[in-house]
């Protein structure tokens, strides 16, 4: 891979993975109700399970999914599902320390696993791969540029989510916030389903 395609790479890495999006969205709501530290194996798990992914995608899990119609259909709406449970958790959180706060920062394999449902994820993906990657090796360089790319950008996410609880003090304000999160987290979704 020469300089000037790594540099792209790298751009497109970090545009991508910067940008919001279920992962990010996530992690902003983690910071605000659990902070930075509680959501490092969220975190730590949405950059090395996306590494992963593009990984097992580039060696040819793309296209046996693509040679299976309805296993890409099935994946599409069990994505949508999860998001939408993901959304009702977050938009129902109660406020760390008050009764009925039992909720956790999302863990690491629950964070790698949601790679695999997640429509911006696939999006980057197969993206980066169809420009990026060149055979066995490409595929590994581009999986290792998103990792490391990957990692302090959704970091940012849950550090401004962090950033925020002082404000979010207030468990009305809270709420608030938390539905605000689930709903822009649907609304991420949206494209899936409607195709555009």
């Amino acid at each position: 891979m020469s300089h000037q395609i790594l540099v792209a790479l790298v751009a497109f890495a970090f545009v991508t993975s910067v940008t919001p999006g279920p992962n990010n969205l996530m992690l902003m709501a983690s910071g605000a109700n659990f902070g930075i530290r509680r959501s490092i194996p969220h975190l730590l798990g949405v950059a090395l399970g996306f590494g992963a992914m593009v990984a097992l995608l580039g060696l040819g899990v793309d296209r046996l999914i693509a040679g299976a119609p309805r296993l890409a259909e099935a994946l599409k709406w069990i994505s949508m599902a999860y998001v939408l449970w993901l959304a009702w958790k977050i938009a129902y959180a109660a406020a760390p320390g008050t009764e009925g706060a039992a909720a956790r920062p999302m863990s690491f394999l629950a964070a790698c696993a949601f790679q695999w449902v997640n429509p911006k994820a696939w999006m980057m993906a197969l993206g980066a791969l169809s420009a990026y990657s060149a055979g066995v090796g490409g595929t590994l360089v581009v999986a290792l540029v998103f990792t490391l790319v990957n990692l302090p950008s959704v970091a940012l996410w849950a550090a401004m989510g962090q950033g925020l609880r002082g404000a979010l003090q207030d468990p009305a304000r809270l709420m608030l916030f938390n539905r605000a999160m689930a709903v822009l987290l649907v609304g991420s979704m949206l494209p899936v389903v409607t195709g555009h």
